[in-house]
């Protein structure tokens, strides 16, 4: 089949980076409770959240990045390559599963405090320390706020077919998404979990994000350029987040909502996370079309100081979105054992994104180490003339 997809132009997108850098930095401060730090993070403004943004791109990536290896190299060359990627999103996984749950493990036996243990869903390893193993392992049980890296880990195991489609058919593999979505929405598809339940994010449906952001790499930005560009899309768009933020908002304060009738009310809370309802989905697409619209690759705005350390977090994702997991754990105990007053979270809030920046600055310099000095330039020696006699000697 003919490529008909439109690979984008080469060179780094700060975008990407500046906007995965946020959504590591939301995901860390989300994750700690009775934070006031976290009402800066775009869950409380409307119906998507940072876990939209991460998985959106990430999609993104995986595509110009692996795309063209598949066009110059074939099929099974970008489909090793992606199977390597999966391997090291695995490895990170298995390596914060261990640290995390001996973590929260500690904290309890230290302190006396079993409650922790139910609260991050790692009870199971006290009564059944072997099984609950070997389910983790299997990306089945997950303890509390490790969901979005095994959601990863599955949607980039299965996207070297969708990528070969994607090349050659990107419209008719976005619908095939599509289907899949409103299909799994329709019949409860979901993944288990263990000791029982399902997936927290459900595969089958948060995988059209993942193929929006492929689909959109691809040249589905560029198709879409019309209706991104159109003043129809700019008001309802405009009206559509303040909607969500109003609905959010009677979400959040129950004093508000009782105030709305209840069809309305029931119809966006709660907000249904795990199948990523269509509510959601059209939410994050808005903002997508609205960034493309007024925030160009080139625009001198993302050189500026004050985002470099959050396109540098973005830059190391992995290795800062593990990091920063770990530490809303240590932030969450830290709230819990102090006062839990407004500088108390004020303070861990912050020392908490300075080592996700810290990191991602080491890593990057750690990186640049590993590759080989440039060769000092040889001299090349210029002949010089010899002096002719003077031929009018006085």
């Amino acid at each position: 089949m003919d490529i008909h997809a439109i690979l984008p132009p080469k060179g780094r997108d700060l975008r990407l980076d500046l906007f995965r850098g946020i959504a590591n930095w939301a995901i860390f401060l989300d994750h700690i409770p009775d934070n006031v730090v976290n009402w800066v993070t775009t869950r409380n403004y409307g119906f998507s959240d940072a876990a939209d943004l991460f998985v959106f791109i990430s999609g993104y990536t995986a595509s110009f990045v692996y795309a063209k290896m598949m066009l110059d190299r074939g099929f099974i060359v970008g489909a090793t390559r992606l199977t390597k990627r999966v391997w090291q999103l695995y490895v990170a996984h298995v390596i914060l599963f261990v640290i995390y749950i001996a973590a929260i493990g500690y904290v309890a036996q230290r302190y006396n405090d079993p409650d922790i243990i139910n609260e991050f869903n790692v009870a199971g390893l006290v009564d059944n320390p072997v099984q609950t193993l070997s389910q983790g392992l299997l990306l089945k049980f997950k303890p509390l706020n490790l969901d979005v890296l095994p959601l990863y880990i599955v949607l980039m195991g299965f996207f070297p077919p969708v990528l070969w489609l994607m090349l050659r058919k990107p419209d008719l593999t976005m619908l095939g998404s599509l289907a899949l979505y409103f299909a799994a929405r329709q019949f409860g598809w979901n993944l288990p979990a263990y000791p029982s339940g399902v997936w927290y994010f459900n595969p089958y449906t948060w995988q059209l994000l993942f193929v929006f952001g492929a689909w959109f790499a691809l040249g589905g930005a560029v198709e879409s350029r019309s209706v991104i560009k159109s003043k129809v899309l700019l008001y309802f768009g405009f009206a559509y987040l303040v909607f969500s933020l109003i609905m959010t908002m009677a979400g959040r304060f129950p004093d508000y909502g009782h105030m709305m009738p209840d069809w309305l009310f029931d119809a966006f809370n709660p907000n249904d996370k795990t199948n990523l309802a269509p509510y959601r989905v059209l939410h994050f697409v808005i903002i997508a079309f609205f960034v493309t619209r007024f925030i160009s690759k080139d625009s001198p705005r993302l050189q500026w100081k004050i985002f470099e350390p959050i396109i540098k977090c973005g830059q190391q994702s992995l290795a800062v979105f593990c990091v920063g997991v770990f530490l809303s754990f240590v932030g969450h105990f830290l709230l819990m054992v102090s006062s839990g007053s407004l500088l108390a979270q004020i303070f861990v809030s912050a020392a908490g994104i300075g080592l996700m920046t810290c990191v991602a600055y080491y890593i990057s310099w750690s990186k640049k180490q590993d590759k080989p000095l440039p060769k000092p330039a040889v001299a090349v020696a210029v002949p010089t003339t010899a002096s002719a006699p003077d031929s009018n000697p006085s």
